[in-house]
């Protein structure tokens, strides 16, 4: 049965006795290894060729299987022919048991897997190449970014109009959002971004560019170590802009002080990202204001995240909560404020 078997094998297949001479070869292993198939049996297998099977380990292994001490199931080695390239192969040995210990049998296989070999290391080296692009680009286009933020904010400088001045410093920490991301996504090695830099980046960002008295107005951080999505991480950047600027616009009056802070915690598969302040609170009045941009951009971002917002009147200040549907929240959700 065995000889039949390797006769019509269309693998690499060899029948060795206990002396590991071949007793059959199939016409795939000599013709994968350039053998003359009518003068194979009989002869060692270490023999075989200009005796460049003769490989100490596999010697070792091949005396351990005849002995039952052990199988080989994936063994590797480097098979090398002079005026030949080296051929990488796997090598599988079973004794066959016929009860008979003068009579015994080893069934060895071979696998040619050194092209194999050859496009995983191809992959590896295109996947490598592919992630210093990558980054690459990120690095360019994180410079982009500052370079259009640079540029709206000396714009805001020239102008004369207020308005027009909030409304580009306002463009410009929306650009200095996305520009931090991409700074994080460089620095990251597995493509998800870590949340507590990157809103310590972005925050420090916005500071820079619209708090004029540091000692008198502080914006800070507080956030528990995580990381999410670039995608999720774009719409948590621009929630907490949005939420930083209006606390910038409309907490402090003329020239009062006081802190923000910007707070990410998390539990367990749940999160809230919150921005707090201790100003002068919620506006007052019957009259509802007219929702703004502000207001819009937050909702529309917490619904792509599946969260949900909350407003709360901490007195003094308000605290706006983006919180992951998971949580549950101390308050009914509400509207944020139409200043915003």
């Amino acid at each position: 049965m065995a000889l039949a078997l390797v006769a019509s094998s269309y693998a690499p297949i060899l029948l060795l006795d206990g002396n590991l001479e071949v007793i059959a070869a199939s016409e795939s292993f000599a013709r994968a290894f350039k053998l003359d198939s009518a003068r194979l049996a009989g002869g060692s297998l270490f023999a075989l060729g200009a005796g460049e099977w003769d490989v100490a380990q596999l010697r070792s292994l091949l005396k351990a299987t005849l002995s039952g001490a052990a199988n080989i199931d994936t063994y590797e080695m480097d098979l090398q022919r002079q005026g030949s390239p080296t051929r990488r192969l796997v090598i599988t040995a079973h004794m066959l048991d016929y009860g008979d210990p003068a009579n015994i049998r080893l069934l060895l296989a071979v696998s040619d897997v050194t092209d194999a070999r050859l496009a995983e290391r191809l992959k590896d080296d295109l996947l490598r190449e592919k992630a210093i692009l990558f980054q690459e680009l990120q690095h360019r286009v994180a410079n982009s970014l500052q370079i259009i933020a640079s540029v709206l904010m000396q714009s805001a400088r020239r102008v004369s109009s207020e308005e027009t001045k909030g409304y580009l410093r306002d463009a410009h920490s929306r650009v200095m959002s996305v520009a931090a991301l991409q700074h994080q996504l460089a620095a990251s090695n597995v493509g998800d971004v870590e949340l507590k830099g990157y809103l310590t980046e972005l925050c420090g960002s916005i500071a820079a560019s619209m708090i004029h008295d540091r000692k008198t107005l502080t914006l800070e951080v507080m956030a528990d170590e995580g990381s999410a999505a670039p995608e999720a991480s774009v719409s948590m950047g621009l929630v907490v802009t949005e939420l930083v600027i209006n606390a910038l616009k409309h907490a402090f009056p003329g020239a009062r002080g006081g802190r923000i802070v910007v707070a990410y915690k998390v539990s367990g598969a749940a999160w809230t990202l919150s921005v707090s302040d201790d100003g002068v609170g919620m506006p007052t009045g019957s009259t509802p204001a007219k929702a703004g941009l502000g207001t819009s951009i937050v909702q529309a971002l917490a619904k792509q995240l599946g969260a949900v917002v909350e407003v709360v009147d901490t007195d003094p200040g308000t605290r706006i909560s983006v919180a992951h549907a998971a949580i549950s929240l101390t308050g009914h959700a509400a509207a944020l404020p139409a200043a915003v």
